[in-house]
This record gives C-alpha cells, structure tokens and sequence, in this order.
C-alpha cells in the first residue's frame, strides 16, 4: 500500500499540472507578460507528455521500471521548479516542457509496475483507484490554482509538486523492489525523434488551426504534410529497428487495437467536450473559476464510484467487456443531455447531467489499460502500457482542438446576427471573459448568451456520436479471461516456454510479501 500511494501520488502530481495552472494565468499574464503566448503555456506541457510517453513505456521494458520511474519524477520536480523561478514568459513555457517531459514518465511507470507487482486479477481495483485520481486532479487543479493565487503567489502553484514528490521518491526508493531486466539493448533514437516530431506537428496543427492561422493557411497546410510523411516514416522505421519504440506486432493484438481504438475515441470525446463544462457554469451561472470547479464534484463522484466499484467488480468476477460497453453507453447519454443545457437549465439538474458523464467515463477509461496489459507478454508491458496511454493522450489533444472549432465556427455564426461593438468583443472563442458577458446590458446579455449555449450544443452532440461509436467499437473488444498471477497470459505461456522465457517477476517487499505458490502462478 505505501508503493501504490507513491504510484497515485505520481500520477496525481502529471494530473494535476494538467488543470492548476488554468486559474493562475491572468495573474501569470499580469507579472510577466507574454499574453499573445499565453496558449503555449499549457501547450508545451501537453506536448511533452504526450511524445514522451512512448519511449518511457520502451524505457522501462529495458532498463528496469523503477529507475525510469524515479528519473520521470526527478524531471518533473526540476521542471517544477523552474517554473515557480521563471521571470519570463518564454522562460515558463519552455520549462512547462521541461515538465511535462518528466509528466509523461509519471503516467506511464505508475500503471506498468502495478502491472508487475499486482496479479490480473486483482489489478482491476487498483486500476480502479489510479482512474479516480484523474477525477479528483481535474477538480482539485481549478481550485488549489485559485487558491495560491489569492493565498501566497502563482508559483506555489509550482513548488507545491515539491513535498510531494519528495515523499513519493523516498517511498519509491526505500519500498519497491523490482528486477531489472539483465540484459541491456540499443534505443530506437532514430524512431523516437520521428515520432516526437510527427506527433509534435499534429498537435501543433489542431492547436494553431482556426485560431493562430487558417485551416487554409500555408503553415497549418505544412504541418499536416510534415506529419503525415514523419508518422509515415516513424512506421518504416519500426518496421526494421531491433527495439522499436511501439512495436508493430502489437497492433496484431486484436485486443490491443480495440482498446486502443477506444482509448482514442473516449480521449477525443471526454476531454474535448468536458473542456467547455466550466465555460458554461462561469458564464450562464456567473460563478468564478473556482466555485465552477466546485460544481464539477459530480462529475468527480461520479468518475471516482464507477471507477472504485467497477474495479472492484472486475476483480471479483475476473471479466471486463461488459464494463466499456456499459461506460460507453452511459457516457453517450450523458453528453446527449448536456447538449439540452439551456440558460435557464436548474444548476442541479445540469449536476446530474455531469454525473451522468462521470459514471460513464469511470467505467471504460482505466478497464482499457488492464485489458491491454493482461494481453501483452511480460517483456512488452510497458510499451503497451505507453502505446494505450498515448492514444488516449493523442486523443484528448486532438478533441480539444477539434470541438473549440466546431464552438468557435458555431458562435461566430451566432455573433453575425449581433451589432458589430458586441460581436468583436467575444471574437476569442475559449478565451471569452466572464466580466466582459456580464458587463452588457441585461438585454444584450441575455441574447449573447442565448447564442453561447446554440454553439454549445453541437460540441455535446458531436461529444455523444464519438461515444455513441466507441460504444459500438466495445462490442468487438475480446474478453481474455484475467490470471490470477503477474505472468503472461494462457496463450501466451506456451509460446514463452518453448523460447525457453522466464518473464519479469516483481515483488513490493521481499521480507514482507510472499510469492505466488506454484499451484497458484499459470506457468
């Protein structure tokens, strides 16, 4: 137990760098300057975590998990660091990187050592708890954020990853012992720098596309092309490197690419739409970035009971298909009903309506990653652990920019109808100002929120198909039954005795915890 709360804490700490920041940026913007690179502050983070985290997944299959693990903390504190120190705002982003090179380890390591020091079987419920630790960052970073703002200073919201950390790595150190694979191999650089920069260009492009430049422009056109043919290539490499960063086999998997497939389409849906819910409850309801956090708690409690119980039923009954299946659906007329919120929508029946989305998201997100790894044979843990969370990373990035075009192209529809002095002002699609709303005419306020809701709909709808697909995808996800022993699976143990494999054992404590007996392991 002490291990897995080091495990959570990591996580919580890349979780949570995710959100923190949102609340501390006018007042970040305020001491530094910088506003025209505002974006890029949260961009840098979430690029680097998500081309990072392949080659950690291939790094801990190499080297050993917990040196990797400890490295990605090391980054991540130093990163942290640096940014509470920053005095420009170039300074800050590009220390944000720094971060969320380190975030990227953080995300990955955690659930791969659950994989070597807890049977499939059991490990539903530990996934379970690791999926509620994204719910609580979600909620917890607006409003810790909004705290140190107006508290101490906007680079505690920095330095608070430091106490943390600290305990985290002195756990990680003292109380977990893994074996170190023995023998040591030659790292794909060549396919992790053509993967960084192809997924780098993609992000790249739906983050710039309709705000910085046109769809239509010479460099959104450029960076679409440059990572079509770097992904193109990053494959060809793969197909011939001795240790490929994503090994191509696993797509032969049909479990790893149903999950991965779904991985993508929940990422794409939960974090795109889910980016526009504090949005609506700041401006319809007028509250401020904190309390909209606040009434996110039951999309938390909703996330946190499905994600606890689900994994515990997994555990219990030893199966999990029916569990995406179910989160789909849910999460399908979840964003169906938050497509209906209106203006005078009741602030407890649009809490319902959130709920309704948290239980379904907490049902498939982490079911993905134990389905992934209870197929995987034991050399291939952790990359597969990396691929399924990249997907999903690549999803969420890809969504957000995706539904703030559909918002934005929605809205500036609605805002043609307006007197040009109004229209201009809220031009910013995501970056449109509370005040400035509630600063019009009571009239002129209510038309333009009226047209902010229009636009809204569609990115639920558009939210609800996406999951409606992924719904339909789950049905094709192959139910393996779970082992109850850390080693590979039934079809797999055949084929690692014949090549004469032993596989990567793990134990937490070796005084304390006993190992399987043989009646018990599969081999």
């Amino acid at each position: 137990m002490p291990v897995f709360a080091a495990l959570m804490l990591g996580m919580f700490l890349a979780a949570l760098d995710q959100t923190i920041v949102s609340t501390a940026l006018p007042t970040i913007v305020g001491e530094l300057g910088g506003l025209e690179h505002l974006s890029w502050v949260v961009t840098s983070y979430l690029l680097a975590t998500t081309a990072s985290t392949p080659l950690y997944g291939k790094l801990g299959d190499m080297y050993g998990r917990k040196p990797v693990f400890l490295v990605a903390i090391v980054i991540f504190l130093v990163g942290s660091v640096l940014s509470g120190l920053s005095q420009t705002m170039g300074e800050l982003i590009a220390f944000r990187a720094v971060q969320g090179l380190g975030a990227g380890g953080l995300m990955v390591g955690a659930q791969a050592i659950i994989a070597d020091v807890v049977p499939p079987r059991d490990r539903g419920r530990y996934m379970g708890l690791i999926g509620s630790v994204f719910a609580v960052a979600s909620v917890a970073g607006p409003l810790l954020g909004g705290f140190f703002v107006e508290a101490l200073s906007w680079r505690w919201v920095f330095y608070v990853n430091l106490p943390v950390g600290v305990i985290a790595v002195l756990i990680i150190v003292f109380r977990l012992h893994l074996h170190t694979p023995a023998q040591r191999h030659a790292i794909d650089y060549l396919g992790a720098t053509l993967l960084t920069a192809g997924v780098s260009a993609i992000i790249l492009l739906t983050t710039w596309g309709g705000n910085e430049y046109p769809w239509a422009s010479a460099q959104i056109i450029g960076l679409g092309v440059a990572g079509f043919i770097l992904i193109g290539l990053f494959i060809a490499q793969e197909r011939r490197a001795a240790e490929p960063i994503i090994p191509l086999s696993l797509f032969r998997n049909a479990v790893f690419s149903v999950a991965s497939s779904l991985g993508f389409l929940i990422g794409l849906a939960m974090f795109g739409a889910i980016t526009f819910i504090p949005v609506f409850l700041q401006l319809v309801y007028g509250v401020s970035p904190t309390s909209s956090g606040l009434r996110m708690l039951p999309l938390m409690a909703g996330l946190l009971a499905a994600s606890i119980i689900g994994g515990r039923t997994i555990s219990r009954i030893g199966r999990y298909k029916p569990f995406p299946i179910a989160g789909c659906a849910v999460t399908t007329v979840g964003m169906f009903l938050l497509s209906r919120l209106e203006v005078d929508t009741p602030p407890w029946l649009a809490s319902v309506y959130m709920l309704v989305v948290g239980v379904g998201i907490g049902l498939v997100m982490q079911v993905l990653v134990l389905a992934v790894q209870n197929t995987a044979p034991p050399k291939d843990i952790g990359v597969a652990t990396s691929a399924a969370t990249f997907f999903r990373s690549m999803g969420g990035s890809l969504g957000v920019a995706l539904f703030g075009a559909i918002f934005a192209s929605r809205l500036a529809d609605e805002l043609a109808q307006f007197p040009p002095e109004i229209a201009s002002r809220f031009s910013g699609g995501l970056n449109i100002s509370p005040d400035a709303v509630h600063s019009l005419p009571a009239e002129a306020q209510q038309d333009f929120l009226s047209a902010f809701v229009a636009a809204l709909s569609p990115v639920f709808l558009v939210g609800a198909v996406l999951t409606a697909i992924a719904f339909a995808l789950a049905w094709f996800l192959r139910e393996v039954p779970l082992r109850g022993a850390a080693g590979p699976p039934a079809e797999l143990a055949a084929e690692e005795a014949i090549a004469g494999g032993t596989g990567a054992e793990a134990i937490i404590d070796p005084e304390s915890s006993p190992r399987p007996s043989a009646s018990q392991h599969p081999r």
